[in-house]
């Protein structure tokens, strides 16, 4: 495909068919997504590959209590999961609460998912350049998500498609525990992989003037 209607069709896929995606596969889109920056050339990422039917349900079901969150901030009034004003949700209680509803199927039912990625990145080769700020870190990701958003148009390039969820973050302990990782390893992202059931190709984005300005921030829309 040319690298722009990749680009401009790759969804977040939730629903797949039954078709595999075979590791012949798996291994021409990590050979090409391997050449994604990183900082400082570091390349301190893995990507663990999951299809036992068992480990995927679990994975999916360490998404869940973020996903309470996510519902409970929402009924709030709240952006869920944003760092920058303080939240009247108690966080906790919220993660346990399973009165509140999971919202997508595909986390009760990620055994059915064709294959499922977890991606995670070594603490120890991150160039965690804005660390000393008074804010949530957000430069870290650099090292990791070019890779991850890689993946995904490697996949969407093959046919395939996946979603790129972070829930799965708030359960990193478990998470760990249950994929063998290392107390230097975070981890970063889950993605289930398959053949959609549909295709998107009239995705919803903002236009380019609106988050493009000339100059400064606060300067004129970037238009032609």
């Amino acid at each position: 495909m040319d690298i722009y209607d990749v680009m401009r069709t790759t969804f977040a896929a939730r629903d797949f068919t039954d078709d595999d995606v075979p590791d012949e596969v798996l291994h021409r889109i990590f050979d090409h997504a391997r050449f994604a920056a990183s900082g400082g050339n570091r390349q301190g990422w893995k990507i663990t590959v999951v299809r036992d039917p068992q480990r995927k349900q679990r994975l999916g079901e360490l998404c869940i209590p973020a996903m309470r969150v996510a519902v409970a901030q929402r009924r709030a009034g709240e952006v869920y999961w944003q760092s920058y004003e303080p939240s009247s949700v108690n966080l906790e209680e919220a993660m346990a609460d399973e009165s509140l509803p999971t919202m997508i199927p595909m986390f009760t039912a990620m055994d059915k998912v064709p294959v499922v990625l977890v991606a995670t990145v070594d603490l120890r080769e991150v160039a965690s350049i804005d660390k000393e700020q008074d804010r949530i870190g957000v430069v870290s990701g650099a090292s990791i998500y070019p890779l991850v958003w890689n993946i995904l148009l490697g996949a969407r390039n093959e046919g395939y498609g996946g979603a790129l969820t972070t829930l799965v973050t708030a359960s990193e302990p478990a998470v760990k525990d249950l994929l063998g990782l290392d107390d230097y390893e975070a981890v970063c992202a889950l993605m289930p992989l398959g053949k959609p059931t549909k295709q998107l190709t009239k995705l919803s984005r903002k236009p380019v003037e609106e988050f493009v300005r000339r100059e400064r921030a606060d300067g004129a829309p970037f238009t032609l």
